[in-house]
């Protein structure tokens, strides 16, 4: 059975890695609720690929006005 790739799990570091921020930032985000979702496994928090993409899709601009 062939697994759906937003099924993958993304750890801080690979998250910090594909936004390209720090991983402060990251739990800084976790902090606020600002981030996307995540999941907490024993003391790791885990990030599904798909809730990453929402979280990221919610964030786009269409556009902004420069007045």
């Amino acid at each position: 059975m062939m697994q759906d790739s937003t099924d993958r799990h993304l750890t801080i570091e690979e998250l910090a890695e594909r936004e390209s921020v720090a991983v402060r930032t990251v739990y800084g985000w976790n902090q606020t609720g600002t981030g996307p979702k995540y999941m907490r496994i024993g003391h790791l928090c885990r990030y599904r690929l798909a809730d990453v993409l929402a979280w990221e899709q919610a964030r786009i601009v269409e556009r902004e006005y420069v007045g």
